[in-house]
């Protein structure tokens, strides 16, 4: 059952969890580049919500690859102070295993994904598998748009995955938009940003290359900030700042 969790404490708190080297290539970049790997835990009335859980382990080829350096949910929850028995809801943005890697620490926790996304790491050759079927594993499948608690929701935003989700959470100064990899950095959400509003304004034809369907629909939240998965740079709209 969730739990309330008072207290002075950020309604989101971001928990490092390690990085890895992105090879020359991937995601566009023309050299190797070494990228966080950022999980988000979102205090709420109705308890305690954990989105991704790190870097899972068992693949020794994608360990090559990408030499990852993992830092222990335990431990990040630790310093947020927060034991992994005190979590309520886990949403993974997707299932790959930089992002699910301690869900098998949080057996029995509902964890909420796209029943897309669900159905294609278990289809094979696409994540380590222990991290999907583990014992305990419990999936709330969705096929759309979800509301986790009252002000906080899940919104399908695929691209990176065709079921990949992003998380929107209301506050008092607005919302917060947890787009885990819907974009690879900052910058690259402002520049698809800029791009809705050069078409808005007549400058561009819609929709430009790169310019992601979703982008409409967390629009219509009017973001204060969006947060990302692997750049600690915050998104702000213009004259946030």
């Amino acid at each position: 059952m969730a739990r309330p969790h008072p207290g002075p404490v950020p309604a989101i708190r971001r928990l490092d969890l390690g990085y890895f080297v992105r090879p020359a290539g991937e995601a566009d970049n023309p050299e190797p580049r070494v990228e966080p790997v950022l999980a988000y835990l979102v205090r709420r009335p109705e308890g305690l919500l954990l989105f991704d859980t790190g870097l899972g382990e068992g693949d020794p080829e994608a360990d090559a690859h990408y030499r990852p350096v993992r830092r222990p949910l335990t431990a990040a929850l630790a310093a947020a102070g927060v034991a992994p028995g005190e979590v309520d809801v886990v949403v993974n943005c997707h299932l790959h295993f930089d992002h699910c890697g301690g869900n098998p620490l949080l057996a029995g926790v509902p964890v909420w994904t796209q029943a897309a996304e669900l159905a294609q790491a278990r289809a094979g050759g696409y994540t380590i598998d222990a991290l999907v079927d583990f014992p305990g594993a419990r999936y709330r499948e969705l096929d759309g748009e979800a509301e986790v608690w009252p002000g906080v929701r899940v919104v399908p935003t695929p691209g990176h995955t065709a079921g990949h989700q992003s998380l929107v959470v209301a506050g008092a100064d607005g919302c917060t938009v947890l787009a885990g990899q819907a974009c690879d950095t900052a910058s690259g959400y402002g520049a698809a940003v800029l791009a809705r509003r050069a078409a808005a304004e007549g400058v561009v034809g819609a929709p430009l290359p790169g310019y992601p369907a979703w982008l409409e629909r967390l629009a219509a939240f009017g973001p204060r900030r969006v947060l990302f998965a692997h750049d600690d740079a915050v998104w702000e709209p213009a004259g946030a700042v």
